[in-house]
């Protein structure tokens, strides 16, 4: 029987000498073993069991290591090249011993990806060749792909590329699928050609169709000491399986505008795409923890016309590029195109609908989970719209509101994000390190929560010191206890600041009568409570139009958080739990710079402003925390 798997297996390795010394390339070990070896295993794993390998330097080396292939569980050949012929010359010297349909692998390279789904994908395709597609971290020395809509290859764009042009970052990773018939049409009989450089783009000079197949899936090329090492690293870390099919995944979802580059108002050229600071660096550390980092965008400028869609996609190649040179990537960019609105010169008629793609439905992230098998308990939305916010909500992942772009001011629906962060460097920070830290630091308490049963559980502490990142971990903790929990803030009863008392004390800011009659009662609720909350704004320092309703049931658990939350006599009767959460004061006095630097204050403006706070409610403050049941560290830096 032909072989259905061909691996590219003759290659020398000299700039793996060092480790290798005269072994072949494809018999360099990588966790105790050839990554050859590794190959093979993985072709049997998906019953792939006919091999040719197509061997040169000391091909007895392999040979006699790996035999007929019976001590693996496969059938193996061997086409010795008399002299080197390149990866497609000695692909077409093979082409005998090869079924009609085949694989082909590169022995320098880990694999961890389904071969099966790949080869079905290509019979799907009725395509010639099937190449597997992904982005990586270095596009600008890589071979790109250009791939149309439906999934047909348009053109192979090998390095070098001419300077200052953008592209998608999609990189041939050298995994494919090829149908032997016409092969030997688009390879010369002599001399070297490469598949990549040569044979690929000769097939689509001929007419022949070539399918890409897009996938998060591991491969990464281990041919110099960095690279292996880098190899074995992501092995032990991890990455490799949790971008496997072996299991869902974990994605953080990102908005465009306003998160990950700088808001522009109906974003219609090139020029005016900037990443927001430290961008790139988020997103490639999403990267390498093995988190998807998908983009989810509202672009109803094509819907108005504003926008074609070839040049949304030049936009979204500098975006990428960008991305690129920050050694960052996007595993996924999911795009509305749609506007209900009509009456704009120039609109396109057919894209003037409701649909439920348009965030804050949630049809994008719910395409992109089923595209990309993601986890939506482990996933996150990051956004700085009251639209994303809601898009996450209804999708079931976590959300985090980001202080940059709208910052929630837009104000076209509720605002309720699980946490709120300055930015999208800080979000992935406590995405990666801080939630998991501050819900090992609580789970304690919610565990104390559920055994004996808390009814209303009261959080307070000094300005910026984590609060209502405690009360929302508190929550989640709660819930995967089996109970229901709400959170409230007391920041929806401050009072307007022309009627705030200048000497008054922090008490004095406050509509403690209101929060008395809306809150009190609430500990003792026998029946089910509707409560509607305003939400309070920190950058306008007014209430939001769309407040939050809470429906609290008998036996659910209300989390109240805010400065004065043990400072209200008729709170601290009422509740069954008391906390108070701290922190370092040059960690808080940098969150409060951050935060009123945000808010556009001079350096002068925070540091009196800083001063009369210590002045006017520190003390008072500080005092509460000896009627605390529990004393929590607040979450670690988040304000970078």
């Amino acid at each position: 029987m032909n072989a259905v798997v061909a691996i590219l297996a003759g290659g020398q390795g000299t700039r793996l000498a060092a480790r290798s010394g005269n072994l072949p390339k494809p018999m360099v070990s990588i966790m105790g073993k050839p990554v050859l070896q590794h190959q093979i295993e993985l072709c049997r794993t998906h019953g792939f069991l006919d091999i040719a390998l197509l061997v040169h330097y000391r091909h007895e080396t392999i040979s006699d290591h790996f035999g007929d292939g019976s001590a693996f569980g496969v059938r193996i050949r061997y086409c010795i090249e008399s002299f080197p012929r390149g990866t497609s010359g000695a692909l077409r010297d093979a082409l005998p011993s090869l079924a009609e349909q085949f694989l082909v692998l590169y022995g320098d390279t880990y694999v961890d990806v389904d071969l099966r789904n790949l080869w079905d994908a290509h019979v799907c395709s009725g395509c010639d060749a099937t190449l597997f597609l992904h982005p990586n971290d270095h596009p600008h020395d890589s071979d790109l792909v250009e791939v149309g809509r439906n999934g047909q290859v348009r053109a192979i764009l090998p390095y070098p590329r001419p300077p200052g042009t953008d592209h998608r970052n999609l990189v041939n990773a050298a995994l494919y699928v090829l149908n032997r018939k016409h092969l030997a049409d688009v390879t010369p009989a002599e001399g070297k050609e490469d598949i990549a450089k040569h044979m690929f783009p000769a097939m689509l000079a001929a007419g022949r169709t070539l399918h890409g197949h897009v996938t998060p899936e591991y491969i990464k090329d281990m041919g110099t000491p960095e690279r292996l090492d880098k190899v074995a690293r992501d092995i032990e870390f991890g990455l490799a399986e949790r971008l496997s099919v072996r299991s869902l995944r974990s994605a953080v979802f990102l908005d465009r505008d306003g998160t990950l580059n700088e808001e522009v108002h109906h974003l219609q050229s090139v020029d005016d795409l900037k990443l927001i600071d430290h961008a790139a660096e988020a997103v490639r550390r999403l990267n390498r923890d093995g988190k998807l980092a998908i983009v989810v965008t509202n672009q109803p400028v094509v819907a108005r016309g504003d926008v074609s869609e070839a040049k949304l996609e030049a936009i979204h190649a500098r975006l990428e590029t960008l991305l690129g040179q920050g050694g960052a990537y996007l595993d996924g960019l999911y795009v509305c195109p749609h506007h209900p609105d009509r009456g704009f010169p120039g609109e396109i008629e057919a894209l003037k609908i409701r649909c439920t793609c348009r965030k804050p439905a949630p049809g994008l992230i719910e395409r992109a989970c089923a595209d990309l098998q993601v986890n939506r308990t482990d996933s996150w939305m990051v956004g700085d719209t009251t639209s994303d916010i809601e898009a996450g909500r209804q999708a079931g992942v976590r959300t985090v509101l980001v202080r940059t772009g709208h910052a929630g001011g837009d104000d076209k629906y509720p605002l309720r994000p699980d946490y709120v962060m300055p930015a999208l460097a800080a979000a992935v920070e406590w995405i990666l390190h801080g939630h998991r830290e501050t819900m090992r630091r609580v789970a304690p308490l919610a565990h104390r929560m559920v055994t004996e049963p808390a009814r209303l559980v009261l959080v307070g502490g000094l300005a910026r010191s984590g609060k209502s990142t405690v009360a929302q971990v508190l929550k989640e903790s709660l819930v995967v206890l089996g109970a229901t929990a709400h959170v409230l803030s007391l920041d929806s009863w401050l009072k307007p600041e022309d009627q705030r008392p200048t000497d008054g004390g922090v008490l004095a800011r406050y509509d403690t009568m209101t929060i008395k009659r809306e809150l009190v009662p609430l500990a003792t609720v026998r029946h089910r409570r509707h409560i509607s909350v305003p939400v309070y704004d920190r950058s306008t320092l007014r209430m939001l139009r769309h407040a939050v309703n809470h429906s609290v049931g008998a036996s659910d658990i209300l989390i109240i958080e805010g400065v004065v939350g043990l400072l209200v006599p008729e709170l601290v009767a009422a509740a069954s739990m008391k906390v108070f959460v701290e922190v370092p004061e040059a960690e808080r006095l940098a969150r409060f710079t951050s935060d009123y630097a945000w808010r556009g204050r001079s350096d002068a403006e925070i540091r009196q402003l800083f001063d009369e706070r210590n002045a006017d409610e520190t003390a008072t403050v500080l005092a509460s925390r000896s009627a605390a049941d529990f004393i929590i560290p607040g979450q670690a830096p988040i304000h970078a």
